[in-house]
């Protein structure tokens, strides 16, 4: 079990709205370059994802540079920014509190490739041929 994945209750439908605003807010302000950080602007950042904490306080935001290069140093600098960046977000986002902003390094992009490498490997083929084979008998 990942870290993502701690508390099994589902979010709820306002945190999944305020976590999508966020997560505009923020790829907005990375498209633009408003960030003024030679580690940052060397890269195109993605946001594939924003979770929220149930209370709305902590917006835990999955950053990743495309081609994934640099990604730990990228964070880090993130987090030196993240005062800046909550009051960027809060000009852009309605909210009566803003969040505070936590940048984490996404890796389901490598989850997803693993688990395509896994299917693709001659046990697995072997194992779907059989089982296959299984249930046509």
């Amino acid at each position: 079990m990942s870290s993502r994945d701690k508390g099994a209750r589902a979010p709820s439908q306002r945190q999944l709205k305020v976590g999508e605003l966020v997560r505009h807010a923020l790829a907005e302000i990375f498209a633009r370059g408003e960030v003024l950080d030679d580690v940052i602007a060397r890269h195109s950042l993605t946001v594939p994802e924003v979770r929220m904490s149930p209370d709305l306080k902590v917006a835990t935001c999955y950053v990743m540079p495309l081609g994934g290069g640099e990604a730990t140093d990228v964070d880090k600098h993130l987090e030196q920014h993240k005062r800046f960046l909550r009051g960027e977000v809060a000009t852009r986002v309605d909210l009566r509190y803003m969040p505070e902003l936590r940048f984490r390094e996404d890796t389901s992009f490598e989850a997803s490739s693993r688990i395509d490498e896994l299917l693709a490997s001659p046990q697995v083929a072997r194992d779907t041929r059989n089982a296959a084979r299984d249930l046509d008998d």
